[in-house]
């Protein structure tokens, strides 16, 4: 069986671990917030003394009732409003070490003594009219004007065993009190209702519209109590109140109810055990939106990275067909090849040609005028301009990209995500350096018979370098002898020459060696001008997982299931996020047709500032 304090604590754990939109973050951190202030303190123990919160509307007379309650004026009724600004905690002496701890409302300072109606801490209140096994907390209006107020107020109540709702006829039937009661049928708490000051003309047709819109409510089984209008008070009856109590018999049956509450401990595990197991129902309903939220999120990140991901997929692809496919290959190049090396005769007597291409070399090394350092040049210049102009696009593409998806989080970015990286140049031209030493090293390790060294050391590395970069670049790479008879000019001469030192296979492994070294290198760059994009998309991964969050909260369920069994509701049925729209290649045609602007408009608020799987560009 699961330990269902573990579980519940792994959960709480993962939710205050995760980020979320303001909106939801603040819900998020409001649930959390009820796993520490109540949830987890209870399910430690059932047995503790009951937290009676007792709420309501602004001039309801709650904390005149409080005092009436217990005899004792423990707290400040008033007619400044708000009225009730400190929250007040009664308790039993032999209580109060329970809700002087920090198990219960560890987020609240505790005070005592006298109040301060300007503090928003947590004052305890020590009085043996109270009977063990129940305290009674007098909370801020849940209808305050102060914003903190109304926080600390619907804190309070997320807190509490049970709900003591204090109303009047003129009041009963506020939309935000029943928001409330609303809320508390959801949860499956244990609820009280208090009609209070109410006249003889109300009394006539106000109890039973109150029980009427109880019953709609699903609260047909709470307790209502009334409290009748004292005359001799009139409309001043909260304030004049202060030097002395509502009449005891007004508040008997109230006072009765408690007690008897306080006094059954049977009664008290029950209500504790219902109302706890009803707060865990409540608290995974909202995980469960947080869940659909912090998915959704995380969705449209890998979404966003897909789309950068597919923009330098294309980039690479760009870079691979134009030094495939000849284009690197142009007239001035191949040229000064021929100037190197000639094709005269080349097929009819290639030992003779052989020879007199060792000389045409050779002349280079002896200081006469000889182009090979000029088509060496020529394929490094060509190669260096295709990968910047291909890092330049995918860059500029992802910037117009971004602005199309998620112009929020595109206004915060560094507009240096717009070109390639700044270093781009040298980055390329390192990458040339590496691949052709590469290709020399390739050429050295492969010259193993003495016969071939010789060849080798004829020519020079830096020729045979050259010739065997052509093939790559060239479409005749790889083609069988009669086929490079068909293909025939220049290109095929490099290709020709080394197969001459080498063989056929062997060169044609070679090229294959030095295109995918090529490639390897290109996707590692490309990746690095990639990954600058996930500074935009690392803080919507950031914190616990969609999935971690839902796994804790399946094991949640069935602890407390087990623990308490048939409380909870069964688990929803688990529906897959929708997924989001799919980007266009035309990316103004989508943001025009609606597509990629509805989806903003759905994650709106996930850039906030507290707001992957990784892949090769390839």
């Amino acid at each position: 069986m699961l330990d269902p304090i573990d579980a519940v604590t792994r959960l709480r754990n993962a939710l205050a671990a995760t980020t979320l939109p303001d909106e939801a973050a603040a819900e998020a951190h409001a649930v959390v917030n009820q796993f520490d202030d109540y949830i987890l303190p209870r399910l430690t123990n059932l047995d503790a003394p009951l937290l009676a919160v007792i709420g309501g509307s602004t001039g309801s007379g709650k904390s005149t009732l409080v005092n009436a309650l217990l005899r004792e004026r423990v707290s400040n009724p008033g007619v400044i409003r708000p009225t009730t600004r400190q929250p007040v905690l009664v308790a039993n002496p032999g209580d109060a070490e329970w809700f002087n701890s920090p198990r219960v409302l560890p987020g609240l300072t505790r005070s005592h003594g006298a109040g301060n109606e300007q503090s928003t801490t947590l004052r305890i209140v020590e009085t043996p009219n109270l009977p063990q096994g129940l305290s009674l907390l007098d909370a801020p209006d849940f209808d305050s004007i102060d914003d903190r107020n109304r926080a600390l107020a619907t804190q309070l109540l997320a807190a509490a065993d049970l709900w003591i709702f204090v109303t009047t006829p003129a009041r009963y039937a506020d939309q935000l009190v029943w928001n409330f009661l609303h809320d508390a049928a959801a949860r499956g708490i244990e609820v009280v209702v208090v009609l209070n000051r109410l006249d003889e003309a109300s009394a006539e047709t106000v109890p039973q519209d109150l029980r009427r819109m109880m019953a709609e409510a699903g609260l047909e089984d709470a307790t209502v109590f009334t409290v009748p209008f004292v005359v001799d008070l009139g409309n001043n009856q909260e304030t004049q109140a202060t030097d002395e109590f509502l009449p005891a018999e007004l508040v008997a049956p109230l006072n009765t109810y408690l007690h008897e509450l306080a006094q059954d401990t049977a009664a008290r595990r029950a209500v504790a055990g219902k109302t706890v197991a009803g707060a865990v129902e409540g608290a995974l309903a909202k995980v469960d939106a947080a869940v659909v939220t912090r998915q959704r999120r995380e969705d449209f990140a890998n979404q966003l990275d897909a789309t950068i991901f597919d923009i330098y997929k294309d980039a690479h692809r760009h870079i691979i067909d134009a030094t495939s496919d000849g284009q690197m290959l142009r007239s001035e190049v191949m040229d000064r090849w021929q100037d190197v090396v000639g094709t005269s005769d080349v097929f009819r007597g290639f030992e003779r040609w052989f020879s007199q291409t060792v000389d045409k070399v050779g002349s280079f090394f002896s200081g006469q005028p000889a182009p090979l350092r000029e088509v060496e040049t020529e394929l490094e210049s060509g190669l260096h301009a295709v990968i910047v102009d291909a890092a330049d696009t995918a860059s500029s593409r992802s910037w117009s990209r971004i602005g199309v998806m998620a112009p929020q989080l595109r206004e915060n970015a560094d507009p240096a995500l717009a070109r390639a990286s700044q270093d781009i140049n040298e980055q390329a031209a390192k990458l040339i350096r590496e691949w052709q030493s590469g290709i020399l090293e390739r050429i050295q390790n492969t010259a193993g018979e003495k016969r071939q060294r010789a060849r080798v050391m004829s020519l020079g590395l830096n020729m045979l370098t050259v010739a065997l970069m052509l093939v790559v670049f060239s479409t005749t790479a790889g083609l069988t002898g009669a086929e490079i008879g068909i293909a025939g000019g220049s290109a095929v001469v490099g290709q020709k020459l080394l197969e001459t030192i080498f063989g056929e296979d062997t060169v044609r492994r070679m090229a294959a060696d030095a295109r995918r070294d090529l490639d390897q290198r290109l996707d590692h760059l490309l990746r690095a001008e990639r990954e600058r994009y996930h500074v935009l998309t690392d803080p919507l991964f950031e914190g616990a997982s969609a999935e971690s969050i839902r796994n804790a909260a399946a094991e949640a369920r069935t602890a407390i299931d087990q623990r308490f069994p048939g409380t909870l509701a069964p688990a929803p049925t688990q529906a897959n996020t929708p997924a989001l729209p799919a980007t266009t290649e035309d990316v103004n045609e989508s943001f025009q047709a609606g597509t990629l602007r509805g989806l903003f408009d759905q994650l709106r608020g996930t850039f906030s500032p507290q707001s992957r799987n990784d892949g090769s560009a390839e």
